[in-house]
């Protein structure tokens, strides 16, 4: 689950991570709100664009488990952990 909350969070910061190297390049401080105030909706619009996106494809491409799932237990004194048969 943390992984998943990683990964949404570094999508949705790349927009503005993209503007700021932008900024950089065209010689401007990127610490100047001035720069951020016009963006700063288009940029957290596309952010959530791309983490909406993600979600989506992952969604639809990810790897389907066939089966029944077996729950964790315990046999003979060892844990035997959860899995699909």
């Amino acid at each position: 689950m943390t992984r998943a909350v990683i990964q949404g969070l570094v999508l949705f910061l790349l927009p503005f991570v993209l503007f700021a190297v932008y900024l950089v390049s065209r010689r401007r401080n990127p610490l100047t709100w001035s720069h951020w105030s016009d963006q700063s909706l288009w940029l957290a619009i596309a952010g959530l664009g791309f983490v909406i996106v993600s979600l989506v494809a992952t969604g639809l491409l990810a790897e389907r488990q066939t089966g029944n799932y077996v729950p964790t237990h315990v046999e003979n004194g060892r844990v035997v952990p959860g899995h699909f048969e």
